[in-house]
């Protein structure tokens, strides 16, 4: 099972698909994290050809357009807040720029 787990996250990644992003954000949504805007950021995400650098970009300055994370389980989700970032690739630094924009 961890096979076919990492060879579906490898053709995820390989090939770009929007679907990537959209299992991303639906699992950052289930660990209870609301997003303002959340139509906005998905129409960008869709756009943009590195995903997960628009999603850092987007977690750090995407107030300003009204794309805004909050965390609705006061912090019970910190594992399956970390489980989606490790599972979709991102970079220690996304998940700290992520977890910034949780605070403010």
């Amino acid at each position: 099972m961890v096979l076919a787990h990492r060879t579906s996250t490898e053709n995820q990644m390989g090939s770009l698909s929007n679907e990537s992003f959209e299992q991303f954000l639906d699992s950052l949504k289930e660990a209870g994290i609301a997003i303002s805007n959340e139509a906005e950021l998905r129409e960008r995400l869709a756009e943009a050809q590195r995903w997960r650098y628009a999603f850092q970009t987007l977690a750090a300055n995407g107030k300003t357009i009204g794309i805004c994370f909050e965390d609705r389980s006061q912090g019970s989700n910190e594992a399956e807040i970390e489980r989606a970032f490790n599972e979709f690739s991102f970079s220690e630094k996304s998940r700290a720029v992520f977890s910034a924009s949780l605070k403010h």
